[in-house]
């Protein structure tokens, strides 16, 4: 699933929006006021005038779009209000989301955009692996919200896989946290909400925010208690499977999958649309079943980041957050590879 599928999602227009240019500066003006991307683009980002704004196509929950300016080009993200989560008490937005939450399609507001901008500032500062740099999030006067970054120019080949892992690891290895394993922020997993509460311990924040959380969406939504009592059982026992790991919060990506990785036009990698949170570096790979990964780039990360006692044990745990999580969004093609995972911890524990 990752986030250009889903979380930041392109949607295809039929037909490209016209060409446009200032046009006289009364009626610049008094379109500024209605449009903030404009405002922005056109006082902050320096630009004097935009001349041409292209739609990029994509996936199913935001409008992406390139605007050129004379000052150069910016990649700009919208979306508009949806059905949002509601619990007994009524309705919410995704960043007050809980776990007492029924999933349905929500409301995707300026959290979300923040929470993906605060993401890649925070990858962007580790200068290691290549991320689009964000430069202003907010909403729109008419719903809906919007995000504006740095434009990155795709090359026409997908990025080394020895040089992803090099620099991935790099990009552990630098961008540590002093507050525990979590985000500033709560933001999305696809589109469900990902709740990064600091935690100071490891298995505590995993088997709580990411398994159990996950867990319970799936009783809500589905009312499937076999797969909630036997995962929650689960997650209560995971700890002997971190005996003799010094585990540190290692920013994380947090949805690497091979729709959100590509390269520029030098062939150096790039990654986009996070997930991020304050992490063990080998939950990085729980989307390597639809991320391509192959054996250069884990011997590339591994010459930075050593491979650490019991990782071919960990490795499926670290999967089961993301089969779980695209259980809740497509359904029950998934439960399956789910349930075997749960089952097969639960006769490797004894539990």
């Amino acid at each position: 699933m990752g986030v250009a599928m889903l979380h930041a999602g392109f949607i295809s227009f039929s037909s490209c929006i016209p060409s446009f240019s200032s046009g006289g500066l009364s009626r610049r003006l008094s379109s500024l006021s209605n449009d903030p991307i404009r405002e922005w683009i056109l006082s902050e980002g320096k630009a004097n005038e935009i001349t041409r704004i292209s739609p990029v196509g994509g996936g199913c929950i935001n409008l992406a779009s390139r605007y050129d300016t004379d000052a150069g080009s910016f990649f700009v993200k919208t979306n508009r209000p949806r059905p949002i989560y509601r619990d007994r008490c009524g309705t919410f937005q995704a960043a007050t989301v809980t776990a007492t939450t029924t999933l349905n399609h929500w409301s995707i507001e300026p959290s979300m955009f923040e929470g993906e901008a605060l993401g890649l500032n925070a990858m962007y500062e580790t200068r290691t692996v290549r991320v689009p740099k964000p430069f202003k999030v907010g909403p729109l006067p008419t719903g809906g919200s919007y995000i504006i970054m740095e434009f990155i120019e795709f090359g026409a080949s997908r990025s080394n896989r020895s040089v992803l892992g090099r620099k991935l690891a790099e990009m552990h290895k630098t961008g540590k946290s002093e507050n525990g394993f979590g985000f500033h922020v709560d933001n999305t997993i696809g589109s469900t909400p990902q709740i990064n509460t600091w935690t100071s311990d490891w298995v505590e924040f995993y088997a709580e925010h990411r398994l159990g959380y996950q867990l319970k969406l799936a009783r809500q939504q589905y009312g499937d208690s076999t797969i909630y009592e036997r995962g929650l059982r689960l997650a209560k026992n995971i700890r002997p499977l971190f005996e003799g790991v010094a585990i540190e919060p290692c920013l994380l990506h947090g949805d690497l999958w091979s729709g959100n990785i590509t390269s520029d036009r030098n062939g150096e990698p790039v990654i986009l649309d996070p997930a991020c949170y304050y992490g063990h570096c080998e939950a990085e790979f729980g989307m390597s079943w639809c991320a391509g990964f192959g054996g250069s780039f884990y011997n590339a990360y591994f010459e930075v980041m050593p491979k650490q006692p019991g990782f071919e044990k960990r490795r499926e745990l670290y999967l089961l957050y993301h089969y779980l999580n695209h259980y809740n969004l497509f359904g029950s093609g998934y439960r399956s590879s789910a349930m075997s995972i749960i089952d097969d911890y639960l006769l490797m524990l004894k539990a």
